[in-house]
């Protein structure tokens, strides 16, 4: 896969999702549209240091295709860190950013002929997010795709609403969000891995993708291999 330039990006939406997160939307004014594949993402290059491979940070398209040179972005607030307190401090409607992309292979597989288990923590949800608006979009054929999300509170929770609503309307697409610290009415409680190990007891044929904190990743692919499930059938995204 070529290499992709180096372009200009304009600020032109901020959001403030939850407490630690913001959405970005970002023009991309020197193209007509912005094209790339659902699960993507771009690396953007910040003024925090002197270094090229210091300034850069990497984050899945949260948006999907859809015919315009615009797309959204969905960032954590890194305690530490030096990219989002830039991000979140300096950056404000209007800003430019220099960015490349779009980048990866971490894709749906088509035609999609077996069920899908899309496992995420925090904003590992991007690239899923991006999947399941693409497949009910496009109608993509497909069996059962379970979105499996993990945090921690219910404040916590990304697009919640926005993929409740989803559920309704795309047949097979099932929401499992889950809490870790906290309970709630309606939601999971505990962790990731109790969901799809209890969904997955038959041992149906299925494709999994993992993607957010490395410790849930690395945990979740033990587990699903302990399930019986090959290891190519298990596709990876860490963040973090």
């Amino acid at each position: 896969m070529a290499l992709q330039p180096w372009r200009k990006g304009k600020v032109i939406r901020l959001d403030d999702h939850t407490y630690n997160t913001r959405r970005f939307w970002i023009e991309v004014t020197e193209l007509e549209r912005f094209d790339f594949i659902p699960g993507q993402f771009v690396t953007l290059d910040l003024p925090i240091h002197e270094k090229p491979n210091k300034r850069w940070r990497s984050y899945s398209i949260s948006s999907w295709p859809d015919g315009t040179n615009v797309f959204e972005l969905v960032i954590v607030l890194a305690d530490g860190g030096l990219g989002t307190p830039y991000l979140f401090n300096e950056v404000s409607v209007g800003s430019e950013l220099t960015f490349r992309g779009p980048q990866g292979v971490f894709t749906l597989h088509e035609p999609i002929e077996k069920d899908i288990f899309l496992i995420c923590t925090g904003t590992g949800i991007a690239p899923f997010r991006s999947m399941a608006h693409h497949i009910m979009r496009n109608n993509i054929p497909m069996k059962n795709i379970y979105l499996i999300f993990g945090c921690r509170k219910k404040d916590d929770l990304l697009y919640y609403d926005e993929l409740k609503a989803l559920q309704e309307k795309l047949p097979g697409f099932h929401y499992l969000p889950t809490l870790s610290r906290e309970h709630a009415e309606g939601l999971h409680h505990g962790y990731v891995h109790a969901i799809y190990e209890e969904l997955c007891k038959d041992r149906q044929e299925a494709n999994f993708y993992l993607c957010g904190w490395k410790l849930m990743v690395d945990e979740a692919k033990k587990r699903i291999m302990e399930m019986g499930y090959d290891k190519k059938a298990i596709h990876l995204e860490l963040y973090g």
